[in-house]
């Protein structure tokens, strides 16, 4: 019977209204008893705490001895939870996979420069660019005078520029 009791035992933070219904079922002698043990563990706990205080201090004389200190005790936990960290297989699985991905896209990287290098190259090739190139050597000959095929663009706008800088001076000294 007192196994299947309807009356449930009252978990941590339940509420207070509860544990007070419960106090009221329970014999003077019970209540007695339980008093006397929640004496001796709150008295057990108080003394924890007391020799948990002088262990912490005692650590902290010998640290000082040793000559430990915060920032050095925080670099060794740093690299003991780096170590951990690392070597987990969702870490070493992670690094694996970034490896290939960093790889894959590497090499996907140089096919793309290798198809625009050679599509430079066919433009450079087509009959277009190769008529816009004849175009500007004619007129790089007829700005620059004699100087030798061949040179690039900016080569050309350089020589436009002085050969218009040119006049304009001649004409300045004339007037």
């Amino acid at each position: 019977q007192g196994l299947l009791r309807s009356d449930s035992i009252p978990e941590v933070g339940e509420d207070a209204a509860a544990t007070v219904g419960m106090a009221e079922t329970l014999s003077e002698e019970e209540q007695d008893e339980l008093r006397k043990e929640l004496a001796k563990v709150e008295e057990e706990i108080q003394t924890l705490s007391q020799v948990l205080a002088a262990k912490e201090k005692h650590l902290a004389e010998i640290k000082k001895k040793l000559g430990i200190n915060s920032l050095q005790e925080l670099r060794q936990n740093i690299t003991k939870s780096w170590q951990d960290v690392t070597s987990t297989t969702a870490y070493k699985k992670t690094s694996e996979t970034l490896s290939q991905a960093g790889q894959k896209a590497s090499a996907a990287f140089s096919s793309v420069g290798s198809v625009i290098t050679k599509k430079f190259e066919d433009v450079r090739n087509s009959p277009t660019f190769k008529s816009f190139e004849e175009k500007v050597e004619n007129l790089k000959s007829k700005v620059g005078g004699s100087k030798p095929a061949g040179g690039d663009f900016g080569e050309v706008l350089n020589s436009a520029a002085n050969a218009s800088a040119t006049e304009t001076i001649a004409e300045q000294t004339q007037e």
